[in-house]
């Protein structure tokens, strides 16, 4: 299901995540198995700290060469979401509320500057062939 036809799926099903994110900025959040699509509708940063700004570190891992149909050229494997953005204390940032679909094997990985200070929320689909 590397490249499904989005519209002839056998399951969508909706769901919401969360992370308190720690100081490894490489930490694994999420791995799109085999024979599934991610799509993320909604990423939100909320710094919990009461006095000090963290930065987020958000990015897509493992990333496939496209899909069938688009060839890409030089493209990164590893492509930043969000790099050293600072979310102010006892604030929330909207990282993206624009659908991302992440394919057959990537991998969301993140952290933050400070353990604990911040919150990352998804709510997305799960398109199974």
């Amino acid at each position: 299901m590397a490249n499904p036809n989005i519209v002839s799926v056998a399951t969508i099903l909706g769901g919401n995540a969360g992370w308190n994110l720690s100081t490894g900025l490489t930490t694994t959040l999420a791995t799109v198995t085999a024979e599934y699509i991610l799509k993320i509708n909604r990423i939100v940063c909320t710094n919990v700290h009461a006095t000090d700004a963290a930065n987020l570190n958000l990015y897509v891992d493992g990333m496939g060469s496209g899909t069938t149909g688009v060839t890409t050229t030089g493209a990164d494997a590893t492509v930043y979401l969000a790099k050293v953005i600072s979310v102010p204390a006892n604030a929330s940032l909207v990282v993206s509320d624009t659908p991302i679909y992440l394919m057959e094997g990537d991998i969301l990985k993140g952290g933050s500057s400070a353990a604990s200070s911040l919150d990352l929320f998804i709510t997305y689909e799960t398109l199974i062939d």
